[in-house]
C-alpha cells in the first residue's frame, strides 16, 4: 500500500475517532477499540494479525499501566478519606497566614492532585473555599482559582496520577525525568494561573454560595491525620522513583547501591510500599477497621478501571498503527517538519483537547500518534520526559463546554457559561502554555 494511501487511512481513523467521541458519545474505550480495528483492516493488515495487534498493544500498555494506576488510586482514596486533604488546607492556611490563604490553598491543590483524582480533590476541598467566601465576602475564585489551578497542575503533569503515567508508558519515558520536569513546569504555572489570576478575575466576577450549595462547619482536626505524615506520604514515591533516575545518571550500570535504587524506585515498588505505608497510618492506625479498609481500596478502583481500559485501547491503537506501517509512515512525515518533535506533540494533543473535550482522550490518541517519530527520531532520556510534559500541556488547554471539568466548576460555584470560559477556561489555557513554554525552553538546553 502506498504512502499516500496509509495517510489517508491514518486521517480517516483519527476522523472517525474524533466523530464517534464527540458527535455519537460513544466510549472513548469502545471507539478507540473500534478505530483501530477498521484502520488495521483497512491498511491491509490480515485480519488475524488485526486481532494480534490488538492482544499485544493491550497487554504491552496494561502491564504496566493497571499496576501503577491501581495502586495510586488505593494511595488517593485512603487519603482522601481519612481526612489527609483537609488537614494539609488547614495546616497550609495557619502557616501562610490570612493575607496569603490563596497561595496555601495552591499549594494545597498541587500537593493533593498528586495521589487524588482532580474530581476527588475538587469535591473534597470545595466545601473550604465556600467557608472562605462566607467569611470574607470575597469572590469564591479569589479562592477558588488557585485551588483549582493547583490540583490541575500536578494532575495533569506529575505521577501517579494517570495522564503522565499513561503517555511515559506510551513513549517509553522514565517517570523520574517526567516528575522532575512536571515540578519544574508545574509551579510556576500554578502561581500564575491560580493566585495571580485568581485575584485579578475575582476583581470582575463576583460570585456567591450557589443557593443549592450547602456550607458545611469545619470539622475538629483533632480527628485528622498529621501533617508530617501526609506530607511524608505523599513525598515517599516521588523521592524513590527520582531516585531511581538519579542513580542512573550517576552511578555506574554494576554499581550494587544502582541497583537497589533501581529497585526500589521502579513505579512498582515505590507505589506498593506507599500504599502499605497508606493503609496502615491512613488506614489501620487511624481506626478503620482491615474490613474497612479493604472496601475503601475496592471502591477506589471503580474509576481506576474505566482509566485502565481507555489506556490500554490507546495501546491497542498505537500498535495497530505501528505494524500496519502507518505509524512510520506518519513519523517520516512529521519528520520532515521544520516544527521540533516537542513542538508537534503539543500541538497534536491541543488540538485533539479543543475537539472532544477529554483530556484523557487527548492524551492517550497524541502519544499514540507521536510514538512512532519518537522510535524514528531515536530518542531518548530527558527528552521523553519534556514530550510527556508537552502532550499534558496540550491536553489541558481551552477546557470549554465539551469537557465535564467545566461543568463541574460551573456548577460547584453556580457560574454562567461565559463567566465559566472566563476564569476556568483562561485558567487551564494559562496553565497549558506556561508549562509548555517552560518545557520548550528546557528542551532547547538540552538539545
Amino acid at each position: 500500500m502506498s504512502e499516500f494511501t496509509l495517510i489517508i487511512t491514518a486521517a480517516a481513523g483519527i476522523s472517525l475517532l474524533l466523530f464517534l467521541v464527540i458527535r455519537t458519545k460513544l466510549h472513548a474505550f469502545v471507539s478507540l477499540l473500534l478505530v483501530s480495528l477498521l484502520v488495521g483492516i483497512a491498511a491491509g493488515l490480515p485480519l488475524d494479525e488485526v486481532i494480534q495487534s490488538i492482544q499485544k498493544g493491550m497487554g504491552e500498555t496494561l502491564g504496566f499501566v493497571a499496576i501503577v494506576v491501581g495502586l495510586g488510586a488505593m494511595f488517593g482514596q485512603i487519603l482522601e478519606i481519612s481526612g489527609g486533604a483537609e488537614r494539609l488546607a488547614q495546616t497550609f492556611m495557619k502557616k501562610f497566614g490570612q493575607d496569603k490563604v490563596p497561595w496555601a490553598l495552591g499549594v494545597t491543590g498541587f500537593l493533593v492532585g498528586i495521589p487524588v483524582f482532580f474530581d476527588v480533590g475538587f469535591i473534597v476541598l470545595v466545601p473550604i473555599v465556600y467557608r472562605l467566601a462566607k467569611k470574607t465576602g470575597r469572590s469564591l475564585l479569589y479562592y477558588g482559582i488557585p485551588l483549582f489551578a493547583g490540583l490541575s497542575v500536578s494532575h495533569s503533569f506529575i505521577p501517579p496520577t494517570p495522564g503522565p503515567i499513561i503517555v511515559a508508558n506510551l513513549i517509553g519515558a522514565d517517570l523520574g525525568w517526567v516528575i522532575l520536569f512536571g515540578i519544574i513546569a508545574g509551579l510556576p504555572a500554578m502561581v500564575v494561573a491560580g493566585p495571580l489570576f485568581g485575584k485579578y478575575i475575582a476583581n470582575y466576577i463576583h460570585v456567591t454560595v450557589p443557593d443549592y450549595m450547602t456550607i458545611e462547619e469545619m470539622e475538629d482536626d483533632q480527628g485528622l491525620p498529621s501533617f508530617g505524615l501526609i506530607i511524608t506520604i505523599i513525598l515517599v514515591p516521588l523521592a524513590l522513583i527520582l531516585l531511581n533516575t538519579l542513580s542512573s545518571v550517576l552511578l555506574p550500570e554494576e554499581n550494587i547501591i544502582r541497583s537497589v535504587c533501581e529497585f526500589l524506585g521502579h513505579p512498582f515498588v515505590a507505589l506498593l510500599i506507599t500504599t502499605l505505608l497508606v493503609f496502615y497510618f491512613l488506614g489501620i492506625k487511624h481506626g478503620f477497621s482491615k474490613q474497612e479498609v479493604q472496601l475503601i481500596a475496592s471502591k477506589s478502583l471503580e474509576p481506576a478501571g474505566m482509566i485502565i481500559l481507555i489506556t490500554g485501547a490507546g495501546g491497542i491503537f498505537k500498535q495497530v498503527l505501528m505494524d500496519t506501517g502507518v505509524g512510520n509512515v506518519l513519523a517520516d512525515s512529521m519528520a520532515n517538519s521544520p516544527l521540533p518533535p516537542i513542538v508537534l506533540a503539543f500541538l497534536i494533543a491541543t488540538i485533539i483537547r479543543i475537539a472532544q473535550g477529554s483530556a484523557t482522550v487527548a492524551m492517550v490518541t497524541s502519544a499514540s500518534l507521536i510514538s512512532p517519530l519518537i522510535t524514528t527520531l531515536g530518542l531518548t532520556g530527558p527528552i521523553l520526559g519534556l514530550m510527556v510534559i508537552s502532550i499534558a500541556a496540550g491536553s489541558t488547554i481551552a477546557s470549554h463546554v465539551n469537557d465535564s471539568g467545566f461543568w463541574l466548576i460551573n456548577r460547584y460555584l453556580g457560574l454562567d457559561v461565559k463567566e465559566t470560559l472566563r476564569s476556568w477556561t483562561v485558567m487551564e489555557t494559562i496553565i497549558s502554555l506556561i508549562g509548555f513554554a517552560i518545557v520548550f525552553f528546557i528542551s532547547l538546553l538540552i538539545a
